[in-house]
């Protein structure tokens, strides 16, 4: 009878513990849920006490930044990205793709300019071409030769001059900011022609000449032959007629001549003037917004437009380390020439770094 009492016992010992195994790994499991659960919501804890200093980073990098952080984020993206891999070796995925763009068309740059030249200043070579010799209106870019022709002539600067009603636009009807009888300083004329693109003021500049109108004209014309430009026209200062027609490649050597009249480029690249006209003080601004960018050193800078020309620019800068004459009309955009410019930019920098990566293998 003991025997089997014990052995009874025995068996429902080994019962109870298979039934407990289970609960006790049930609850194991429990447990181990629970303390996973408790570390995930203490985790957001910790990420929200990085968050602040994050935020403060960010807010001194716009103030260190300042203004090129600001021009910079057209490329957000793409710059990034390079100038992380900067830091360390550019991946060669990352330089196998700068070198196809650079080694391959240059109409991959997508220009949208109708023609559109690209000439490095130090070695007369084309970087790029797009109709370079078609004979098109170029507007207000005649306004360069118009500010040669009077520095060559070695007037007064500071000669006063006035709007007269001869210099109000009967082409295009545009508007002026200089009513008639205004009256100015011949250099401040060519400031506002060439800064900001004031028809009157060029037109002012070209009747005041020696001669008159017709004599001006004349030496625009002489003076274009003389820089080569065989394939160029003028018939007023203004650049309004659409019969003041050139071609990229023309233009192109006259920017590059423009350039080396120290006035032309500080009144072309001013960004913003104010000026006392008939007792007021106005503001003037530069129709190129580039020349107001850290991205960009410019030496000479001109805009135009009139329907027939579409929009223009020509520019004479320095982009990667080298200096080029940038020339870029009939644009059908108004921010087309800007954009092409910027295209054009890119492009060039990318050449160069594929370059060095080049010589470094």
């Amino acid at each position: 009878m003991k025997q089997k009492l014990k052995a009874a016992l025995l068996v429902g010992a080994v019962l109870g513990l298979c039934v407990q195994t289970p609960v006790l790994a049930a609850q194991a499991k429990k447990a181990e849920q629970t303390t996973s659960k408790k570390s995930i919501k203490k985790a957001p804890v910790a990420a929200k006490s990085s968050l602040p200093a994050a935020k403060s980073a960010g807010k001194s990098g716009k103030t260190v930044a300042s203004r090129p952080g600001k021009a910079l984020a057209g490329n957000a993206g793409k710059a990034p990205t390079r100038k992380v891999a900067a830091a360390g070796k550019p991946s060669a995925k990352a330089v196998r793709q700068v070198m196809m763009d650079v080694d391959g068309d240059p109409r991959r740059l997508a220009l949208y300019s109708a023609s559109a030249l690209v000439v490095d200043q130090s070695n007369g070579q084309a970087l790029v071409e797009k109709q370079p010799d078609a004979v098109v209106p170029i507007a207000s870019i005649s306004k360069l030769m118009t500010a040669m022709v009077v520095l060559d002539a070695k007037l007064d600067l500071q000669e006063v001059i006035a709007i007269g009603d001869e210099d109000v636009d009967g082409l295009k009807g545009t508007r002026s900011r200089l009513p008639v009888g205004t009256t100015m300083t011949r250099e401040t004329a060519m400031l506002l022609a060439l800064m900001s693109s004031e028809n009157r003021a060029a037109h002012a500049l070209g009747r005041h000449y020696p001669g008159g109108m017709p004599a001006f004209v004349q030496a625009m014309n002489r003076k274009a032959q003389s820089l080569g430009m065989f394939h160029s026209r003028f018939e007023e200062p203004t650049g309004l007629s659409s019969n003041n027609v050139s071609t990229a490649h023309d233009l192109a050597r006259m920017v590059a001549a423009a350039a080396r009249y120290p006035e032309i480029r500080q009144y072309s690249t001013t960004a913003e003037a104010k000026v006392e006209l008939n007792g007021r003080i106005r503001d003037f601004g530069n129709t190129n917004a580039l020349v107001r960018s850290d991205n960009w050193e410019i030496g000479v800078s001109k805009t135009g437009y009139i329907s027939e020309a579409g929009r223009c620019l020509v520019m004479q800068a320095r982009v990667a380390d080298r200096p080029v004459v940038i020339v870029l009309l009939d644009s059908v955009g108004k921010m087309t020439r800007v954009g092409d410019a910027n295209r054009i930019k890119r492009w060039m920098e990318s050449a160069s770094l594929a370059s060095v990566e080049r010589r470094k293998v």
